[in-house]
């Protein structure tokens, strides 16, 4: 699940984004509204975290723009602000949720949570290719029936290869969706994880594209399952 925290307070931007990569998210930090509305048109996240006070566009004014063209992104609003008033508006203006400065972390990881489940369910809950099916909703993967164990990383390779079944998707653009900007990832860290989901998928589940990438061959797994 990968995150856009917009915060410009930079000490709580640096606890909050190593507190959520250590619960599994892959976090992109930007300080300023023009750069959050940027990030989001080239790198859109699953979820963005939006600090109202910011010092070139408030997050109400980058909500609203936000909204002209994106009603399903969800959008947690972080504020000093603490009236009804102040909540009303952040809701009024498209905001999924509310929470106001200070905060638990792990209340902030509860709402998260909240909103990748209510995420889940605008898509469809299951996605099925061949004998494997991954449950969004309840993020589950099983294999001809039986549950599989993945670390978090993996589930969300798989995912991402699954709802892009028959299309190669690049090494790049992997670890975009698995490791945040700035995060050091090793030279085969793709290869990695791509290896042991081979171990719990089958070696060919995953098809190497050399020098370009990887994808999962729909039809053909498609056709193995129908004999089962």
């Amino acid at each position: 699940m990968q995150l856009l925290l917009v915060e410009d307070d930079r000490p709580l931007a640096f606890s909050l984004r190593q507190a959520l990569q250590k619960s599994g998210y892959s976090v992109n930090h930007v300080d300023k509204g023009e750069s959050a509305l940027t990030a989001i048109q080239t790198e859109r996240p699953d979820i963005v975290v939006l600090d109202i006070g910011l010092p070139d566009i408030d997050g109400i004014s980058v909500l609203k723009q936000l909204r002209r063209s994106d009603t399903e992104l969800p959008v947690l609003l972080l504020t000093a602000r603490d009236s009804v008033e102040d909540k009303v508006a952040g809701l009024d203006s498209g905001a999924d949720d509310y929470l106001a400065k200070p905060f638990e972390m792990s209340e902030l990881l509860a709402r998260l949570r909240v909103l990748e489940r209510r995420l889940a369910s605008i898509k469809t809950s299951e996605i099925a290719v061949g004998g494997v099916i991954l449950d969004t909703l309840k993020q589950t993967v099983s294999l001809h029936g039986a549950s599989l164990e993945l670390a978090r990383r993996e589930y969300m390779l798989l995912k991402t290869l699954l709802e892009n079944a028959g299309r190669v998707q690049t090494r790049a653009v992997l670890e975009q969706r698995l490791y945040s900007w700035g995060e050091e990832v090793s030279s085969n860290a793709i290869e990695v994880h791509i290896h042991h989901l081979r171990k719990k998928l089958g070696n060919d589940f995953i098809k190497t594209i050399r020098g370009v990438g990887y994808k999962v061959e729909q039809d053909d797994f498609a056709a193995q399952s129908s004999l089962k």
